[in-house]
């Protein structure tokens, strides 16, 4: 059985880690779990420029259309990352 006294130690230890670093931990733990999202953004650009440099090898005629595509492809990718950002960026500053 747990007496009172380990008790109020164990529940003051927890409110003296809560009130001194344990909110700030938390945050900071969130934003790199919200950056995670931008993996998914590099993986798929370097796979597009990869295949836009193979099209540009097979037909060098197309370049100025692969390329074009390929930059909007991109664009539209990257707004995952940019919003990844923008909640990493509001959870350690704002928080």
């Amino acid at each position: 059985m747990i007496d009172t006294e380990t008790l109020h130690n164990v529940v003051t230890a927890i409110k003296d880690a809560a009130e001194t670093g344990l909110p700030q931990l938390g945050r900071y733990i969130g934003a790199g779990i919200a950056m995670i999202g931008a993996i998914g953004t590099g993986i798929g650009q370097g796979y597009a420029a990869g295949k836009a440099s193979e099209a540009v090898a097979r037909n060098p005629e197309a370049e100025s259309k692969i390329r074009t595509m390929m930059i909007v492809g991109c664009a539209i990718a990257e707004t995952s990352a940019i919003y990844c950002l923008i909640i990493a960026i509001l959870l350690v500053f704002v928080g």
